[in-house]
């Protein structure tokens, strides 16, 4: 996934561009899922944070894109989609509850003082290096923003809402299970 890409005129990229990025770096079955840096590829080499520093680096060479990208491999997948602390939320509401995937996980004590932070109805809830929020009155006009939960978390990440996650998740599955047979 790609942090702020083709958002309010921000980080344009094609997702073609992207895709032949990753094809030159050595990626198999690369597919992109809507237009805001969201890939699907399986890699013989290089795992999570190794990747993420080779892809971040490649985008800004060869694309002028400076961006953070951050990767989940299939298993990491499994957690997020079995971890999920808000099923009812998911299944009423899934455009609405959004996974935030973050570079890394937060410090001790930080996910509480995002809670205290929280001045809507919003409910955060984190596990290792991502967190589920849920916007029961809308992402839009909520005080707890990307901005702030970066802020407060001290991590910089991407966020996703849960139509998407699924979406991906079931597409790697696939892929997963494609390269395997």
């Amino acid at each position: 996934m790609l942090r702020a890409i083709n958002v309010g005129g921000r980080g344009k990229v094609s997702m073609a561009d992207l895709r032949a990025l990753l094809e030159r770096l050595g990626m198999h079955d690369v597919r992109s899922v809507l237009q805001t840096g969201n890939l699907v590829f399986s890699a013989t080499e290089g795992a999570g944070g190794e990747l993420e520093g080779v892809l971040e680096r490649a985008a800004l060479d060869r694309l002028a894109l400076r961006t953070d990208v951050l990767v989940r491999d299939v298993a990491e997948w499994n957690t997020v989609i079995g971890s999920n602390p808000f099923p009812v939320e998911a299944e009423r509401d899934p455009s609405h509850l959004v996974v935030v995937f973050l570079k890394s996980a937060p410090a001790k004590g930080a996910i509480e003082i995002l809670r205290q932070a929280v001045k809507g109805r919003e409910i955060v809830h984190g596990a290792d290096r991502h967190l589920y929020v849920t916007y029961p009155d809308g992402i839009g006009d909520s005080r707890l923003t990307g901005t702030l939960i970066e802020a407060k978390l001290g991590v910089r990440g991407t966020a996703r809402n849960w139509n998407t996650v699924r979406k991906l998740y079931e597409i790697g599955r696939g892929a997963a299970v494609t390269r395997q047979a």
